[in-house]
């Protein structure tokens, strides 16, 4: 991430915004764990991510080891099998959080715009989580692009070791299987959580015209309900999908414009990097914290008449 051999003051910064992250998403983790909120499948997903989001952090942090080896032209055959291991991990857990990330949008929205609980696969959501990730970690291995970086550590080097000769197939690489794909289906994710929260949003703003006065506070308390609780959750890609981005630019002018981007650029991009897991566990622990509070409305469908889909749906979710 900087352009010396020693360890510096940006690499310090980045340890330890990383393992910041790694404390918050192993406190959110914890948690899930403690309130036994891993009963119920949304969490399970979450919990998912997090701790795909925990992995990236630890693999982030791993990059400090190779800090004394990244501007070597020929570095010890042991450091160059670590840090093909190291970013071959790095693309694998980044490719996992995505997934997760994705299918923890998708069941979202089932659940609040289509009223479709998905519950049932689960296991695909797990399975494909895991599995296409590593085919996709697997084609740099194929094609041996995986190495040592001056610029980013253990990654897909765009350049040769001293910087003269451009990787084409190796800057192809670098876009394609991350930052090109996952723009693309973070503002998918994206843009359904945003219709999600307009719909419940709509949901609690609509007047209906009801007998009762209570029956009126009934239905805005359980809207209310449903939107405080699912928005903390419907964060995930959104947060995702902006921190994402000054990495991308970054990657974009380091693998096609020049081998030395600025300074500047590469620490916002790589601080940009630790907040994806940073984001994940804050977003949990804050929607926990939402969840465990008093609920304002514990109104019965039988005593007001109102249609609790949203309530149910919240309670679903909580």
């Amino acid at each position: 991430m900087n352009y010396s051999s020693s360890f510096s003051s940006d690499d310090i910064l980045f340890s330890a915004t990383n393992s910041v992250s790694v404390l918050v998403c192993l406190l959110a983790a914890i948690l899930v764990f403690a309130l036994k909120l891993y009963k119920r499948v949304v969490y399970r997903l979450a919990l998912y991510q997090v701790m795909a989001a925990l992995a990236i952090a630890l693999v982030e942090l791993s990059q400090i080891f190779m800090v004394s080896y990244r501007n070597e032209d020929f570095p010890p055959l042991y450091a160059e099998r670590a840090c093909v291991a190291i970013a071959c991990l790095g693309l694998y857990t980044l490719w996992v959080k995505l997934f997760f990330t994705t299918w923890v949008s998708f069941h979202l929205f089932c659940l609040a715009v289509l009223g479709k609980n998905m519950k049932k696969l689960e296991l695909l959501y797990v399975v494909t989580s895991l599995l296409v990730p590593f085919t996709i970690a697997v084609v740099p291995l194929i094609t041996h692009s995986y190495g040592f970086s001056k610029i980013d550590g253990c990654s897909i080097p765009a350049y040769s070791a001293n910087n003269t000769l451009w990787l084409r197939i190796a800057a192809i690489e670098r876009f394609s299987l991350l930052e090109g794909p996952a723009q693309c289906i973070l503002l998918a994710s994206s843009s359904a959580m945003i219709v999600m929260v307009i719909k419940l949003g709509h949901n609690f703003c609509r007047r209906r015209k009801y007998e009762k006065y209570e029956e009126i506070s009934d239905h805005y308390r359980v809207h209310w309900t449903a939107l405080k609780q699912l928005l903390p959750l419907a964060a995930f890609p959104l947060l995702f999908f902006i921190f994402i981005i000054p990495f991308s630019v970054f990657d974009v002018y380091y693998s096609f414009l020049t081998p030395t981007p600025d300074k500047g650029l590469v620490l916002v991009a790589y601080l940009s990097t630790s907040l994806w897991s940073m984001s994940s566990g804050v977003t949990l622990l804050i929607h926990i914290t939402v969840v465990r509070l008093p609920p304002y409305c514990r109104a019965s469908k039988s005593r007001t008449g109102i249609n609790h889909s949203l309530y149910s749906t919240a309670q679903t979710v909580t």
